[in-house]
C-alpha cells in the first residue's frame, strides 16, 4: 500500500527563456499550492533559468532541480555545472542518467555513477534513470538493460535517491508503455532494489514516457509508481497541472 505522496516532476530539457519560465513557474506553483496534500512538484528548468526560476518559486511548494551535474566539485570543466553549484542555486534534485545524455551524449553509468556521489556530497537527491531501447525491448533484454544500468549507476547508500525507469522507445514519441508493462517493470524494478538494500519508500521509482493529462492517473495508480518524470506536457501550464491534478 502507498503511504508517501507521488513526485511529479517536470524536466523542461533545453526550452525556455527566463521570461518564458518565470511564467511557467508561477503557473506550476499555483497548481501545485493546491494540491500539496496529495503529491510534490518538482521542476527542473534548463541552466540558464535556475535562477530565476527559484525566485519565481520562492515560498511555494514546488522544489527546483538540475538536469544533470558533473562529478567534479570544481575545475577546469568547461561548459560544465557541479552538485555544488545547483545547491548554492536552492535545488533540491538532480536528475542523472537520463536517456538523452546515456544514448545521445554517450554517457556511462560509470559516469552516472561518481554524477550520484557527487550529488550526495552536495546534500542534493539524484533521481536516476534507467530504461531500454526499441532494440533491446524486441529483444527481450528489457530486464537485463535495466539491470545492468541499475548495478553500474547506483553508488552505495550515502543519502536519499529517486530512480526513473523511462522506456527510451517510448520518450518524445508520443508512445507509452501499458499499464501492464509499467507494473510488471516497476514491480521487478522494485524487487531488484530491494535486494540492494533499497526499498521503495525511501527510495521511489518514478514513471516517465510520453505521460500525459490522459494517462497520468492510471500510471500513477500502479503500486510500486512512485511519481511522475513528465517530458514534453510538463512545458504546458495547463496540462502540467491536469498531471498535477491525477495525483489526486
Amino acid at each position: 500500500m502507498k503511504t508517501a505522496k507521488p513526485l511529479i516532476a517536470g524536466n523542461w530539457k533545453m526550452n525556455g527563456l527566463r521570461a518564458d519560465a518565470v511564467a511557467l513557474a508561477e503557473a506550476v506553483a499555483a497548481d501545485a499550492a493546491a494540491s500539496a496534500d496529495v503529491c510534490e512538484v518538482a521542476v527542473f528548468p534548463p541552466f540558464t533559468a535556475l535562477d530565476a526560476v527559484a525566485g519565481a518559486l520562492s515560498g511555494s511548494p514546488v522544489a527546483l532541480g538540475g538536469q544533470d551535474c558533473h562529478e567534479a566539485e570544481a575545475g577546469a570543466h568547461t561548459s560544465c555545472i557541479s552538485a555544488e553549484m545547483l545547491a548554492d542555486l536552492g535545488c533540491r534534485y538532480v536528475i542523472l542518467g537520463h536517456s538523452e545524455r546515456r544514448h545521445g551524449r554517450r554517457e556511462t553509468s560509470e559516469t552516472v555513477h561518481d554524477k550520484a556521489r557527487a550529488a550526495f556530497r552536495a546534500g542534493l537527491t539524484p533521481i536516476v534513470c534507467v530504461g531500454e531501447t526499441r532494440a533491446q525491448r524486441i529483444r527481450g533484454m528489457t530486464t537485463e538493460a535495466i539491470a545492468d544500468q541499475v548495478f553500474g549507476s547506483v553508488p552505495d547508500a550515502e543519502g536519499p535517491m529517486m530512480f526513473a525507469y523511462e522506456p527510451v522507445w517510448a520518450i518524445g514519441t508520443g508512445k507509452t508503455a501499458t499499464v501492464e508493462d509499467i507494473a510488471r517493470i516497476h514491480d521487478w524494478l522494485a524487487r531488484l532494489l530491494h535486494a540492494l538494500g533499497r526499498d521503495c519508500e525511501g527510495s521511489p521509482i518514478l514513471y516517465g514516457g510520453s505521460v500525459k493529462p490522459d494517462n497520468a492517473a492510471a500510471i500513477l495508480a500502479v503500486e510500486e509508481v512512485g511519481g511522475l518524470l513528465v517530458g514534453g506536457a510538463s512545458l504546458d501550464a495547463e496540462a502540467f497541472g491536469a498531471v498535477i491534478r491525477a495525483a489526486g
